[in-house]
């Protein structure tokens, strides 16, 4: 269950300690696949949680995810479309929707017969 959180903890750690500045117009690619890739980690942790996680399909969603969000904003550009707004929606409610099957989890570990799928 920690190993998810660790790696983010560990990568955000690299990433801020290293002083990497990416150009501006990079901003919207780097936000929506770092939105894509939390998404990835907290579905991870929910897996986890629920006794379904498989590492390679984790990992495969992981990098799947961050390359196609990032993909879909060039695509957008260069359609003169902006689809962040919707990528930031999808991924968004994913991660809404992750957190809260985490969170139902903690609350109710010490019954039998969890309900997941609440909210």
């Amino acid at each position: 269950m920690l190993f998810p959180i660790i790696g983010l903890m560990i990568g955000v750690a690299v990433g801020v300690g290293s002083g990497m500045v990416f150009p501006p117009g990079y901003s919207a690619y780097v936000a929506i696949g770092i939105l894509a890739c939390l998404d990835s980690v907290l579905g991870g942790v929910s897996a986890n949680l629920q006794g379904r996680f498989q590492g390679k399909i984790f990992a495969t969603g992981l990098f799947c995810n961050g390359i196609f969000a990032t993909a879909l904003i060039w695509l957008g550009n260069q359609l003169s479309i902006d689809l962040s707004l919707a990528a930031v929606v999808v991924y968004g409610s994913r991660m809404f929707n992750n957190f809260s099957r985490i969170r139902i989890f903690l609350l109710n570990k010490d019954k039998k017969g969890i309900m997941i799928d609440a909210d």
